[in-house]
């Protein structure tokens, strides 16, 4: 699969150019992107390893990778948490999600909550939304000034190039769905009791504000896409096919590291005879 083809390209973003559902790039279904999955399951944890050996051996110097997803309510940020970092090691991996900032964060500069939810030295760490919410949101709602959303944007760039130098690789990912596919989960949603406390009568309200989210999407996407940070807009119709996307641009960040594994700091043949040599019980 050539998953160039969901990367947002410079300049102007038109939403609308990107499919939202099909399986573009994969030939077969459902059951053959699950199978797929799996074969992507065992190079990826074979990778994370590498990485949590690199953080235990080299420490602050070791890599990190951080995956950015964004997309509108039921485009499937927590299942794709579950699904592709349910595949990993957990003790190398940190999730962070971000909701209306407390009044303590409010606070503090937009950055500020974020920040300190980043991965650490060989770590992959995902936000389950982020400080684009801050421009996204914020836009849209009006829950602050033009001339500050424009500040936050830079403030951003900023932010994300002061990870990348620091030795943190990020990928950024916007679950792209259309109104029609929101409208069935939303249903699906209510039709469910056990699904009910996943439901927020707001998400309606936000739904009448479609259009105006998606050109907010697209602003935000042209305005902090770059070469060391870049998004990508992955269709988000179809489950199984969102999830096998985002754990192959997961595998390929981590491919990217050229992670090798760390030398022992002992003499492994000198360990060896002291354990075979040793009673505990003497």
């Amino acid at each position: 699969m050539d998953l160039s083809s969901f990367r947002v390209q410079p300049g102007p973003v038109d939403l609308t150019s990107h499919p939202t559902s099909g399986s573009p790039g994969f030939d077969g279904g459902k059951a053959a992107g699950k199978d797929a999955l799996a074969a992507v399951a065992e190079e990826l944890a074979d990778l994370q390893e590498r990485l949590v050996a690199t953080g235990r051996s080299a420490g602050d110097d070791a890599p990190s990778v951080l995956l950015v997803l964004q997309g509108m309510d039921t485009s499937g940020k927590g299942g794709t948490v579950r699904k592709v970092f349910g595949l990993l090691d957990p003790q190398g991996v940190r999730v962070a999600s971000f909701g209306a900032p407390t009044p303590e964060e409010l606070a503090q500069d937009f950055l500020w909550r974020v920040a300190r939810k980043v991965p650490g030295p060989g770590q992959v760490g995902v936000f389950d939304r982020s400080h684009y919410e801050d421009v996204l949101v914020a836009r849209v709602r009006s829950l602050a000034s033009p001339e500050e959303v424009e500040r936050r944007y830079g403030a951003i760039n900023d932010f994300e190039a002061g990870l990348r130098a620091g030795g943190t690789r990020i990928v950024k990912v916007l679950l792209h769905i259309s109104p029609d596919e929101q409208k069935e989960r939303l249903l699906a949603r209510l039709d469910d009791p056990t699904k009910h406390w996943k439901f927020s009568p707001a998400d309606i309200d936000d739904r009448a504000l479609w259009a105006d989210y998606q050109r907010a999407y697209e602003i935000a996407l042209e305005r902090t896409h770059s070469e060391d940070a870049p998004w990508y807009v992955v269709p988000a119709g179809s489950k199984w096919y969102r999830n096998l996307v985002v754990a192959q641009l997961l595998r390929d960040e981590l491919r990217a590291l050229d992670l090798h594994w760390p030398s022992a700091s002992f003499d492994p043949d000198e360990q060896r005879r002291r354990l075979t040599e040793q009673d505990p019980l003497a």
